[in-house]
């Protein structure tokens, strides 16, 4: 199978084409982010990478079986303030659909966040189907909703496997005399404990005991500076936020210690979105929780891509 893949990232898509056993022949990949470029060139050395999306046409390439991407979607969201098809980000869908176009698929998938009525309308009008929503939360410990475009039939949402925070950190909450919060560069050495109380602060409120409607358990506000997504600490029997294309500043989501709190680390971020353990390590921690945000769900993107081989039989 010939796959492209748009907005390619650091090949969440190849990643998930793995996980439901669909072989590739050839991937080709356009990006233009050079640390998620190196990222995918790190796992995948054979992908073909095509750089900008604005400069690809289809008679640079062999027939393409399956067109991916997820374009940038902060001109769509409701976090990004609603500026929609004016915005240049979002402008770059309409280079989905010029290639969709051009390269004629026998199957197309597009990811992107959930957003106004009016804009899921245009989105699909221009490409011939309706939206599949899907809270990633039935298969990861994160709540992160998408909408997914695609001709690929869909029979069900993904089966709930109650997947909670616990599941995927490093240290399991046990006493810090006996495990310590292990980052990326646990392979260079490095006092561990140090570690730990760098990132652990006090909780200045009481422990929520409820959860919100979206299933997330609220720990409590840290004592930090700015908005209440910066502030919040998450229960561990619950799920994480959504992750975002956090870069530094305590944006990155924070888990509750007893009375204390940390942030989750990158090994911790990359089983929230189904990343293989320390596939990120190759930039930095702060190019490795921008990614995080901007990336596919790998479970979710298997889920959805099973379908073709239902087609197939």
């Amino acid at each position: 199978m010939n796959v492209l893949s748009l907005f390619d990232g650091m090949s969440c898509a190849r990643l998930a084409l793995d996980r439901a056993g669909l072989p590739v022949t050839s991937y080709f990949a356009s990006e233009v982010d050079k640390y998620a470029i190196t990222v995918a060139k790190a796992n995948y050395p054979d992908t073909v990478h095509l750089g900008d999306v604005t400069k690809i046409t289809a008679g640079d390439l062999p027939a393409v079986d399956l067109l991916i991407g997820g374009s940038p979607c902060q001109g769509f969201s409701f976090a990004g303030g609603q500026l929609a098809f004016n915005d240049p980000r979002s402008k770059l869908f309409f280079e989905f659909v010029r290639i969709l176009k051009e390269c004629k698929p026998k199957y197309f998938l597009l990811e992107n966040v959930n957003m106004k009525q009016e804009f899921q309308d245009v989105i699909s009008e221009q490409l011939g189907c309706k939206p599949v929503d899907i809270n990633s939360n039935l298969v990861i410990a994160q709540n992160r909703r998408r909408l997914y475009w695609t001709n690929i039939p869909v029979r069900s949402l993904p089966e709930n496997k109650r997947i909670y925070l616990k599941d995927i950190l490093e240290d399991g909450f046990t006493d810090r005399d006996k495990a310590h919060c292990v980052d990326a560069n646990y392979f260079k050495g490095g006092n561990l404990k140090s570690y730990f109380e760098k990132h652990r602060r006090q909780l200045v409120f009481d422990f929520a005991d409820e959860a919100d409607a979206e299933g997330t358990v609220l720990a409590g506000e840290a004592d930090l500076k700015g908005h209440d997504y910066n502030r919040r600490v998450y229960h561990p029997d619950g799920k994480s936020p959504t992750l975002a294309a956090a870069s530094g500043g305590n944006l990155e989501p924070k888990v509750m210690k007893g009375v204390n709190w940390r942030k989750l680390t990158p090994i911790e971020c990359e089983r929230l979105q189904t990343v293989p353990d320390n596939y990120t390590n190759h930039v930095s921690n702060t190019q490795r929780y921008r990614m995080f945000g901007n990336g596919f769900t790998g479970e979710v993107i298997a889920f959805l891509t099973e379908g073709i081989e239902w087609t197939i039989m």
